[in-house]
């Protein structure tokens, strides 16, 4: 890991929220870990368009997924010297992660887990997160776009926190695959989902030149829409699923994904599994040593009831009820940071879970 991602920033300037009225052409073709050198921290831009009730898009709350910001240099290349069709209030995050090409440093609380409704509502981060949501509410926005990576291997695909139609005509524009979810916690979807339709989209791995194409394309067509449409999202055209359990492996637990000695020795070709429809049975790993450790299981929806997902019997973790896995990595630091990875069952318009 780079040293960066662990510097004490205890004495650089306090978190601030910096506001820009205008984006300057010389970001548009600066990385993401460049950004410090060029922006004092976390920044707001308000950028010009002919529909004055703005698109909110942000952009790099984690430091090493950087196709965010790269759509959207795509987007404002293409329209320099114009205007967008709506206005943009662009909030570029983590600058400070992003130099240090991490998703957030040691001192920091994720950037993703510190909006209105988080489990760190004394943190700095919480603090500058809510002052944007005022300060954005207050523009009256269109729509929110958070444009994210993940670290496995995973389709394109939409996270929706409410079923209203305009979320899921929202999250249509971007791909057919959308998954509803609960938790975690403290996301930026979830705290814009009370002020205008909300979307988070997972763009595949970052540096994959076809995730930052269609991360532009759907920034350009959401900026191009005048309204939402009256009708639904045919039933045909969408497959809607549910994060109902969020994997993690203990932290006092080892792992590797290798083959070598571990508590937990995953298949090395896990992230493979990622909304494929398994059936119970499948096998993710064998436990090591004492063969004692499990896999921490805890609830991704409202219900606190989480099924037994795995079995342990004779040392093989098999999947013990049929599920779809998402974000499932072979990345040792997303998983301590965050999870092993998600499962996922389909629903119904009704969110009520539809027959395995």
């Amino acid at each position: 890991m780079n040293d960066l991602a662990a510097m004490d920033i205890s004495d650089a300037e306090p978190l601030t929220l910096h506001q820009r009225d205008r984006f300057p052409d010389d970001l548009l073709d600066v990385p993401a870990r460049d950004l410090w050198r060029h922006l004092p921290g976390p920044t707001l831009f308000r950028i010009e368009g002919r529909e004055q009730s703005p698109l909110f898009v942000t952009v790099l709350l984690h430091g090493n997924e950087d196709t965010g910001w790269e759509a959207v240099q795509a987007v404002l290349k293409r329209h320099r010297g114009k205007p967008l069709l709506r206005r943009m209030l662009l909030f570029v995050g983590n600058i400070a992660a992003a130099r240090a090409g991490v998703r957030t440093l040691h001192s920091q609380v994720d950037y993703n887990r510190a909006w209105p409704g988080t489990l760190h509502p004394a943190a700095a981060e919480a603090d500058l997160m809510a002052r944007l949501v005022d300060i954005v509410s207050a523009a009256r926005p269109f729509a929110s776009i958070d444009i994210h990576n993940n670290t496995g291997l995973n389709p394109h695909y939409a996270c929706v926190n409410r079923r209203d139609e305009p979320f899921l005509h929202l999250a249509r524009l971007f791909s057919r695959t959308v998954v509803y979810f609960d938790k975690p916690i403290g996301v930026q979807s979830a705290a814009m989902a009370r002020v205008c339709p909300a979307v988070t989209v997972e763009c595949g791995r970052a540096g994959a030149t076809a995730g930052t194409a269609h991360a532009a394309e759907f920034v350009e067509a959401a900026l191009a829409m005048s309204h939402f449409p009256d009708h639904k999202v045919p039933d045909h055209d969408i497959d809607l699923m549910q994060t109902l359990a969020i994997v993690k492996v203990p932290p006092e637990a080892t792992f590797s994904f290798d083959g070598s000695s571990a508590d937990f020795r995953f298949r090395g070709d896990l992230d493979h599994l990622n909304f494929a429809e398994l059936k119970p049975g499948t096998v993710i790993g064998h436990l090591g040593r004492g063969m004692n450790e499990r896999l921490a299981v805890v609830p991704g929806g409202c219900s606190d009831d989480v099924a037994t997902y795995f079995t342990y019997d004779g040392g093989e973790i098999r999947l013990a009820v049929p599920a779809i896995p998402s974000m499932l990595t072979l990345d040792a630091n997303a998983v301590r940071l965050d999870c092993l990875g998600y499962m996922m069952h389909r629903i119904g318009r009704d969110g009520k879970r539809l027959p395995d």
